[in-house]
């Protein structure tokens, strides 16, 4: 399911003026305090959120800011979905594979990667 338009918003504060998001989706972090994160893909870097125990829509503070060349994948699918990030293993619903995919072959093979059909969405 699409992160929707006002979580798009809200995650806009955290990130500079200039920059653009590319990817959004929502990840759990087992055995932490701070479980519900939303990972940001934009032009500049990659941002893990912390979204609190209740929501997973409310972006609350800044957990990591990684340069944008880092990979989020490969993705370990043998059970729940999973990556790890920053030494961090974050589960991600299936949908979200995809997602993580093409964040990655945008700094893997960004010649290869088609230009986005609807920028303005």
């Amino acid at each position: 399911m699409p992160v929707p338009s006002a979580v798009r918003e809200r995650i806009r504060s955290f990130l500079d003026e200039d920059d653009e998001i590319r990817y959004v989706f929502p990840a759990d972090v087992l055995m932490s305090v701070r479980p519900s994160v939303l990972v940001v893909v934009s032009r500049k870097a990659i941002t893990v959120l912390s979204t609190g125990f209740w929501s997973r829509r409310r972006p609350k503070s800044v957990l990591a800011r990684l340069p944008r060349g880092t990979v989020l994948g490969p993705v370990d699918v043998q059970s729940t979905p999973y990556f790890r990030l920053d030494g961090i293993d974050y589960e991600i619903d299936e949908e979200y594979v995809a997602v993580v995919n093409a964040a990655d072959a945008e700094i893997a093979s960004p010649r290869d990667f088609p230009p986005d059909p609807l920028p303005d969405l």
